[in-house]
């Protein structure tokens, strides 16, 4: 695994239930891409080939732009090894999961 890639998608939605609607459709596509993945409470990680992340996070805009929100920030947070492996999310956090 070359890449390692942790999205947070912020729909500019105006309440808590909408926002939650909205991130749970991109996670739902991040989930569907069948690459191993990590939800935590503010990003949601995503293990894999480099330009298939990528394309995954340029994608995660239009899902939650078609689930309803007038516009979408994303903060992006990227592992990149292309001679190697990048540290897996069982490396980092396997141990602190009960």
């Amino acid at each position: 695994m070359e890449a390692s890639i942790a999205i947070q998608s912020l729909p500019a939605v105006g309440d808590d239930e909408e926002l939650c609607r909205i991130v749970d459709e991109v996670i739902a596509y991040i989930a569907s891409k069948g690459y191993p993945y990590f939800v935590g409470p503010f990003e949601t990680t995503i293990e894999g080939p480099y330009d298939e992340l990528m394309d995954i996070v340029k994608e995660c805009q239009h899902i939650a732009i078609r689930a309803g929100a007038p516009a979408v920030a994303a903060y992006v947070k990227v592992s990149y090894k292309p001679e190697g492996e990048v540290l897996s999310i069982e490396k980092k956090i396997g141990k602190y999961q009960k």
